[in-house]
């Protein structure tokens, strides 16, 4: 009887090291958990883990099956298909892994219950005002996680290329500025884990798809952010990159096939593909199939391998990250990155299967080009001539921001000045959806607006004032509010400087207006001013508009609905003007005075209007 009592404390000993050992063979499944209650009931879970393709897993839970087990190059994965039947309740249940010696594996996984309402949240539209912030650069509100242990990029405030401190915290405790502002959506750009040697702070080089850069902060406090904005009536927007990540990204080392990321023989063999950023090609009736292979295949940097989102697997993988974080985080919009540079069949079925499960979200995408009929190509709607469907509904309205500064700055002639403006609106007519344009003065990657026009206040005024009253969502780049500038350098660490007040010991706080030069609290309370303004005046955002030639410097548009009607009117003159009203009597027949929301004097509308000198003027029609 003893001997049988040993023999069974050795075997239940073996039992649980053989059992503990093979927990730890597992090194990761994502994503890490899941949902019930989607549209899509099918799961791919990625298992990563020494020689794991050796095993067979089993699931037993109500309403959860295994329909497939895939293999690849890899011994170290598998990928596993999941159903999970509609009627599947939440819980909680063990994956287990069998190896033909019939070692086991037993692995926890959880089925959560979805927020209610989740699947109808409001995306970000042209009733709110973006805030985008670098968040490094914006506050540092814990200094306890400036430098993590194992990740090489440390704190480095005097490298303008360095990491700054800035993290989720930060962001958290000024969200009430943000508010005051008028603000009513902030995007950030990427937070997720960027474990790259050296200029990591921007966070477009992900090391971790499911895992916030601990010098930013947790995941949950990524998401108990989220919900303190959302209790201020602000929603959140995610940066994301499905085109690449970084090259320190853990499965680098070892990649479940060779088909993983593009030209991965050239990176074995130590050479770098450049992509050659020619995206006008995809819509190119002419095109060569080698030149667009080059253009979606090459790598936008050397230090971010270009993913191949042709390869089913990568596709799911990718696809279920951002429903992951929508999901995780209580988002209200994505902005992608660097849209048309990822695989065009595979960014139709990432934004379909979003915009399926989610009908009332917004995504805006990344292409960068002063052409709106290569923008408009991706937007929804968008009836195009080789027949490729886009589910995307927003787009970063690079055309007409490029004009912007320079329209502003040139001029005034017949085909020159704000004429430019003029014409550039005219292309609307390429978009299915011109209201649903991201417009924007400025934003991380070029100049500060104030920078472009040559730091004059007075134009300054106009393009803010016209982006916070055009058709579309405006965008304001964290900083533009107080005229932070970057004369003389293009240098990315210069235009995303941090924001003043956000460290301990800054001498100005913009936060509090403490130290702010007359002109930087001028601009700040007249971005305020608009901004609070824009809130409450549903005519600008959804309004039709109505605009009018410009003549002799002055451009004059109309935003009007059946109740309300809003004109505007820039003045670009170095003397005041008086503008003569009979032009615009369509607009303003049997109309008699209106209130200037910026001065807030009245203003008869008889047959002219004083204009002053290199000015803009929003009158509110009574």
């Amino acid at each position: 009887m003893k001997q049988i009592k040993i023999l069974l404390t050795v075997f239940l000993a073996l039992f649980l090291v053989s059992t503990s050992h093979a927990q730890n063979n597992i090194d990761r499944v994502e994503p890490p958990f899941w949902w019930v209650g989607f549209k899509e009931t099918s799961l791919q879970l990625l298992v990563h883990g020494p020689e794991i393709s050796g095993y067979l897993p089993n699931i037993s839970y109500p309403g959860v099956s295994i329909s497939n087990v895939i293999r690849v190059q890899s011994p170290n994965y598998l990928f596993i298909d999941v159903m999970i039947a509609p009627e599947t309740q939440a819980g909680k249940f063990n994956i287990s892994f069998i190896n033909e010696d019939g070692a086991e594996i037993s692995y926890g996984y959880e089925l959560k219950a979805r927020e209610e309402n989740s699947a109808s949240r409001r995306g970000f539209n042209s009733s709110d005002a973006i805030y985008l912030i670098t968040p490094d650069r914006f506050a540092n509100g814990n200094a306890g996680n400036d430098t993590v242990a194992g990740l090489e990029d440390k704190l480095d405030r005097k490298n303008i290329g360095g990491r700054h401190g800035g993290d989720i915290q930060g962001i958290s405790d000024h969200l009430d500025y943000i508010s005051d502002m008028g603000f009513t959506s902030v995007w950030l750009n990427p937070v997720l884990e960027n474990a790259q040697p050296t200029y990591s702070y921007h966070g477009y080089a992900t090391t971790d798809f499911y895992k916030v850069d601990p010098r930013f902060g947790t995941n949950e406090e990524f998401r108990a952010m989220i919900e303190k904005a959302r209790s201020k009536g602000i929603g959140f927007i995610m940066d994301m990159i499905a085109n690449h990540s970084g090259s320190e990204h853990w499965w680098m080392k070892d990649m479940p096939s060779d088909d993983w990321i593009n030209y991965t023989a050239e990176y074995r063999a130590g050479k770098y593909v450049n992509t050659s950023h020619r995206r006008t090609l995809l819509r190119d009736p002419y095109s060569s199939d080698s030149d667009k292979k080059l253009f979606s295949d090459g790598w936008f940097v050397e230090t971010m391998p270009d993913l191949n989102q042709k390869n089913p697997l990568m596709a799911k993988y990718l696809i279920q990250n951002a429903v992951w974080w929508i999901e995780y985080s209580g988002l209200t919009g994505i902005r992608m990155d660097t849209y048309p540079y990822s695989d065009m069949n595979f960014m139709s079925d990432w934004t379909g299967r979003i915009m399926n499960e989610y009908p009332d979200f917004n995504i805006v995408g990344e292409e960068w080009s002063i052409n709106p009929s290569v923008v408009s190509y991706w937007q929804r709607g968008k009836v195009n001539r080789n027949g490729y469907v886009s589910h995307l509904p927003s787009l970063m309205d690079f055309p007409l921001n490029l004009i912007l500064a320079k329209s502003l700055n040139d001029k005034e002639e017949w085909s020159r000045g704000l004429i430019e403006i003029y014409k550039m609106l005219a292309n609307d007519a390429d978009y299915p959806d011109p209201a649903n344009l991201v417009i924007f003065p400025d934003n991380h990657d070029m100049s500060r607006i104030f920078t472009q026009l040559n730091e004059d206040e007075d134009l300054y005024r106009m393009a803010i004032a016209f982006n916070l009253t055009m058709r579309g969502i405006p965008q304001i780049y964290y900083g533009t509010e107080i005229l932070m500038s970057n004369p003389g350098t293009d240098d990315h660490g210069i235009i995303r400087s941090d924001f003043p007040g956000g460290w301990a010991g800054d001498e100005v706080n913009a936060f509090t207006g403490e130290g702010l030069s007359a002109a930087q609290s001028a601009a700040q309370e007249f971005t305020r001013r608009l901004l609070n303004w824009r809130k409450k005046t549903p005519v600008i955002h959804k309004g039709k508009l109505m605009h009018f030639v410009p003549e002799n410097g002055v451009y004059v548009y109309f935003r009007y609905d059946d109740q309300d009607k809003v004109m505007v009117v820039i003045n670009k003159n170095a003397a005041s003007y008086d503008l003569s009203l009979d032009r615009f009597a369509e607009m303003l027949e049997g109309e008699k005075r209106a209130k200037d929301i910026i001065t807030g004097a009245l203003v008869e509308l008889t047959d002219n209007i004083d204009l002053a000198a290199r000015s803009v003027m929003i009158l509110e029609i009574e």
